[in-house]
């Protein structure tokens, strides 16, 4: 049983959230210009674009899908005061309550990366690092032991980066990681220097990107054109980074990034944890991340995982087989809470082999 924070802590991380939504807002579009929507296949975007340069120049930024909170966000610009001498109060009573905070090297480059544009271009910080926010997300201190990490893993739909790159991208993600600390290289793939497949510094701390597989089987990195960077695809991430929404990561004055849903990122621990060939250490730490969240959601977001399991199990059969068998591995008192939520006996027949993708957004 992991021990729940209380109400007021719970309150001031929303609190942190809707202040680091205000700065970052207000950080990314300048007052010296305007917003605009326009539709694209049939859905609506807003777009920023500032006021000529010197040379009649407008640049134009992204700004995200249109919704009440975009809207509602649009129509406070520039007006709402978030101060960062108050964000960092807040953060110092978040620190006291147990809440995990990153290495001051994680922050630095999470702030880095927020800064150049990377999760206002939908990007989705994924792995421990996301781990670590669900404290705050969900109310509940974690255990130490699992959110201890030393890489980043960021993940983007490539059909997000390539639309949105026509209009707006940051500077290259080498450029980015450099500027906080010289020392980062490309780590070449294995079977083409050319291609990376992530970025490590002389501690071998490790920022990798990953982007959904979908289709063939891909193995080789692609280009993610809004990051100007190269992801490895990965199958079943569509699952884990679709509807991702914003934390705030206790560093500096908070770090507004977007992570996935709490029980998307547990179900996708248990598949994860049943397709990895090798490095117990992993899987071990795999299956007690899902089962500290799995236990948690099962007392007190019971809708949000009968819908997330729901969807995972229209994906296909094989998509269940492989949540089914990692639920087998979790503690026993907490399967029984699942199952009593998701309302399916778990039983596992092994499905006949097919595409392990999946066709939605």
């Amino acid at each position: 049983m992991v021990e729940r924070l209380t109400m007021p802590i719970q309150t001031l991380y929303a609190e942190l959230i809707d202040r680091c939504e205000i700065a970052a807002f207000d950080a990314d579009f300048p007052p010296n210009g305007g917003f605009y929507k326009t539709s694209i296949k049939g859905r609506d975007y807003w777009y920023f674009r500032e006021s000529p340069d010197s040379s009649g120049h407008r640049r134009q930024k992204y700004a995200g899908p249109d919704g009440p909170d975009i809207r509602e966000r649009i129509a406070k610009h520039g007006k709402t005061k978030s101060a960062y001498k108050e964000r960092r109060q807040l953060i110092a009573a978040l620190r006291r309550s147990g809440i995990a905070v990153p290495p001051d090297e994680t922050g630095e480059i999470l702030e880095a990366l927020s800064r150049a544009g990377v999760f206002r271009l939908r990007a989705c910080l994924v792995g421990t690092v996301a781990f670590q926010t669900f404290g705050g997300l969900l109310g509940v201190k974690l255990p130490g032991a699992i959110v201890q990490t030393g890489d980043i893993d960021i993940a983007q739909f490539r059909s997000i980066s390539v639309a949105t790159a026509d209009d707006d991208q940051t500077e290259p993600l080498l450029d980015i990681l450099r500027g906080i600390d010289s020392s980062f290289q490309p780590v070449p793939y294995a079977t083409d220097a050319c291609l990376h497949m992530a970025n490590r510094n002389d501690i071998e701390y490790r920022v990798e990107v990953l982007t959904p597989n979908r289709g063939p089987d891909l193995e080789a990195p692609v280009d993610l054109p809004a990051l100007q960077a190269q992801a490895q695809p990965l199958r079943f991430l569509d699952f884990l980074i679709y509807d991702a929404i914003p934390a705030a990561v206790l560093h500096g004055g908070g770090v507004l990034v977007n992570v996935p849903r709490p029980e998307r990122y547990a179900l996708h621990k248990l598949i994860v944890s049943q397709r990895r060939r090798e490095d117990a250490a992993k899987i071990d730490k795999d299956l007690l991340q899902a089962e500290v969240l799995l236990d948690v959601l099962a007392d007190r977001r019971r809708a949000d995982l009968r819908d997330a399991w729901e969807e995972l199990c229209g994906r296909g059969p094989k998509w269940r087989f492989l949540a089914a068998n990692g639920m087998a591995a979790i503690d026993e008192e907490i399967r029984k809470k699942v199952v009593r939520v998701i309302q399916d006996d778990l039983s596992t027949e092994k499905p006949e082999d097919g595409p392990e993708g999946s066709s939605a957004t």
